[in-house]
Formats: C-alpha cells, structure tokens, sequence
C-alpha cells in the first residue's frame, strides 16, 4: 500500500455491505458512500477543505504541503524531512517549546509526518480549541522565517542526523531498504534517495539553501487545508479566512514528472550485524491509484497476511524455513514497489526461501487465486475502511484522507471509487497484475547475511 494510508473512512447512508465467503463478490453503489465537505480556494492559493461529523466534540487541523524528498535536488537531499523538525521549533508569535504546550493545555495533540512526495502536519483538538489550531499553523506557514535562525537549523540537523543513524546505520537490516530504493531507480530519479535524506548532503547544506527551500514549497499555494469534525461549515470558513487570508501567494510550484522507470534484474549480497539472514524480493509496480496498484494490494494479502496465506503458510509454518515473511504494494505518486521480505531461521539456506516464493508466484501465474482467498483480503480491506468511521483526525482518519485523495485526484470525496477499485476485483485480475508486473527476471533480489556468514 502506498505510504500514506488506504484505510478508509466511510459514510456510509445505506445498508452496510459486508462481503460473505460463499458469494461473488459485491458491487458496491457510488452514491452509497458520501464524506460531505465544502471545497474553496483563498485569494492566495490555498485549498480548504471544511467537512462536518458532529458524533465527537473534536476537530482535526490537517495541512499537507505538496512537498516530499521528490522535490529535492541530488545533493541537497533531506530538507523536507529537516523541515518536518522545524516547523515544531517556533514562529514569530509562537516561542520554542509554546506549540506543544499550548496545544496540550487545550486537551489537543499533534504531529507530522514526510513522504517522497507530501509533508503533513495536524493537530486534533476539542471543538472549543480550534482557533488555537488554525492560529498555530497559520502563524508557522506565515511568519516562521522570523524565528529561524543558523542556530535552530544546526541544532536540528543534527536530530535529523541521529533519527537517521537510529533507523538505518544502526538499525538490523536498515541498510537494506536505502539499497533497495537505490537499486530499483536510477540516481537522478527522485525516489532513488531515502525521504531522511543522504548524511553527507545533510552536513553539507547551508541556512541559505533551508531558507531558500522554505520560500518555495511552503506557501499557500502550494498546500492544503482540511478542517473536519464538529465545526460549523460557516463558522470555520470564517476563522480560516481570519487567520489564513493574509498570508502572502508564493510562486507557482510545477507538479513533478519524471520518465517512468525501467526495471533490470539485479542480484546483491550484503552484510550487518544480525543473527538471521533475510531476503528482500522488490519489483517496480504502479503508482498510486493506477490500473494494478489495488489487484497487487490484494495479491500482497492473499501471499503474506494472516496464518493461512500462500507463503505464511508454507514458510513460517508448514516447514517452517523463516522466522516471518510479509509481502505489500507500496505506492506513491511517481511510482511503487512491491516487495516480498523473509527472514530465515537460523541453518536455513535463503536459497531454499527464494525457491518456494518463487513456486507460489508460477502458480498465480498459471492459475488465478481461489475466489474465497480474493474475498477474504477485501473483506479485510473493507474492515479497515469501515473502522476509520470513529475518528476524523490522526494519522489515518478522515481530516487525513480527504487531503489525501485531493492531492492523488483531485477530489476529496474519492471515497466511493477507491473502495470500488478493490471491491471490484476478480481472481483473474490478480492473476493478470502478478503476471504483468513480478517478473522473475526483472526484480531487485536483495541478501542480507550476518556479518560472521562471510
């Protein structure tokens, strides 16, 4: 699945639809799934997004600015990312350290996340605090330049740093997934870097190229604002206009194309200081929302999710060769990867992994899935979307969603038809998605062995 979630929320005015095992698997009706919202632009660019559920007295503030490590130049990676720590460091009327406390004296949290192509930020609240909300974002997207100084800028360059040792250099197989993106893009593809960014570029970036980096990407123009949950559409309409309005437009930004990537094999073999070795299998796949993203969703289930899928199954339990083994679609706005990932258990050749994986994948190619095995991944599927129903903020609820499908789509209640993407499947699709994009010979095939295996 694609980086930010799939996980649905959903409205749903008529009777819910819950698949059974025994039966083909239902169409869903459009009109049945409805997120109501009221979409306007301000005179300086910035898309709002209002949307009303009154079931809790909360509100999620979600921004996202159309901005990720995509954006960035071979050589000064990782701004967007340093960028994500900045925000939280203090704007012209907000000092240091006030955000948080301010937010958590209202019974408010918050927090931001940064892809390969988007950075967001939110904050949930109770209804009563959402002026506080709107004046914190709109004080740190207007007047953050204010307050940011070389000294701010070192001083989370090197957070940056360390979160980077921490998930990759010193994290078991965390090197993997840095040779993974390398290998499956060529070097000027803006996916082919890791959205924390390279160490040497992050040391050699001056304050001048961080200023410089804010100007262009983080303006209204180039943002979203989704304000959803028990607001009243005027009310808030108004209060985005107070603090929002006045923020100056910035230069157009230009959407990112790039050529569509090529996969060649490639084979490698690598060291860490693990005990157990483990296999990484990547295939460049579609991007977001494109024709196979969901079929390869659901092929991703029906290997690796729950006890009774294709490569669990065999691996982990009927041999058992490998301690785990997890399969998934993860895809973004340029491109995707699928992946399949298995660790083996100690004395177990990965050759022996990579064989049996590779079994099941010939099989999918020359038969279609079983009905019930399709019918139980979008039922799992349809559970999630069912789930996000109780929340409108976090990281996966609604507020998120609707800035989610704006930015892939271009509309924020694409609810309906990306369910239907999945709901609409058959075995044959799944069949045909395997074959037209895991090829057994256009695939990264990745090693990691312990450091004493050599």
């Amino acid at each position: 699945m694609q980086f930010f979630s799939r996980f649905i929320v959903l409205i749903l005015t008529g009777l819910l639809i819950v698949p059974t095992l025994d039966a083909q698997l239902p169409q869903i009706n459009p009109s049945a799934l409805v997120v109501p919202h009221r979409l306007l632009t301000l005179k300086n660019g910035l898309t709002v997004i209002l949307h009303q559920d009154s079931s809790v007295p909360v509100v999620s503030v979600n921004i996202w600015y159309h901005v990720g490590s995509a954006n960035e130049k071979s050589g000064r990676t990782g701004f967007a990312h340093l960028f994500e720590h900045l925000m939280f460091e203090g704007s012209a009327n907000v000092s240091d350290g006030e955000f948080d406390a301010l937010l958590e004296a209202a019974g408010g949290s918050n927090n931001g996340s940064t892809t390969t192509d988007r950075t967001n930020y939110y904050e949930d609240v109770p209804s009563n605090a959402l002026e506080l909300a709107l004046f914190l974002e709109s004080d740190r997207m207007g007047h953050m330049l204010a307050a940011m100084s070389p000294a701010r800028v070192d001083r989370q360059r090197e957070v940056v740093k360390n979160e980077r040792r921490q998930n990759y250099e010193n994290r078991p197989y965390g090197m993997a997934f840095l040779e993974l993106n390398q290998a499956l893009y060529p070097s000027n593809h803006p996916y082919s870097w890791p959205t924390i960014g390279h160490m040497e570029d992050l040391n050699a970036a001056t304050y001048e190229d961080v200023v410089e980096f804010f100007k262009t990407y983080y303006v209204p123009n180039n943002a979203t604002l989704v304000v959803a949950g028990d607001i009243n559409l005027d009310d808030a309409e108004a209060l985005v206009l107070k603090w929002f309005s006045e923020i100056p437009k910035g230069n157009p930004v230009d959407r990112i194309t790039v050529p569509t990537p090529r996969q060649t094999a490639l084979k490698k073999t690598i060291t860490d200081r693990v005990q157990l070795s483990r296999l990484y299998l990547a295939w460049l796949s579609p991007a977001t929302y494109k024709p196979g993203d969901a079929a390869l969703d659901v092929a991703g289930r029906i290997l690796a999710e729950g006890k009774n899928s294709k490569l669990y199954r065999r691996l982990v339990y009927d041999k058992p060769l490998a301690q785990n083994v997890s399969a998934f679609q993860q895809s973004a706005a340029l491109s995707g990867s699928f992946q399949i990932i298995a660790t083996a258990r100690p004395g177990i050749s990965v050759a022996d992994i990579k064989d049996i994986i590779d079994e099941e994948l010939d099989q999918l190619r020359q038969n279609p899935p079983g009905l019930r095995e399709v019918q139980q991944a979008v039922n799992q599927i349809e559970a999630s979307f069912y789930r996000q129903m109780e929340r409108v903020g976090g990281y996966r609820g609604k507020a998120e969603q609707l800035n989610a499908y704006y930015f892939a789509t271009g509309n924020p209640d694409y609810f309906a038809e990306d369910l239907a993407r999945y709901t609409a499947l058959t075995p044959s699709d799944i069949q045909a998605a395997i074959t037209e994009w895991l090829s057994p010979d256009q695939r990264v095939e990745i090693i990691v062995q312990p450091e004493d295996a050599r």
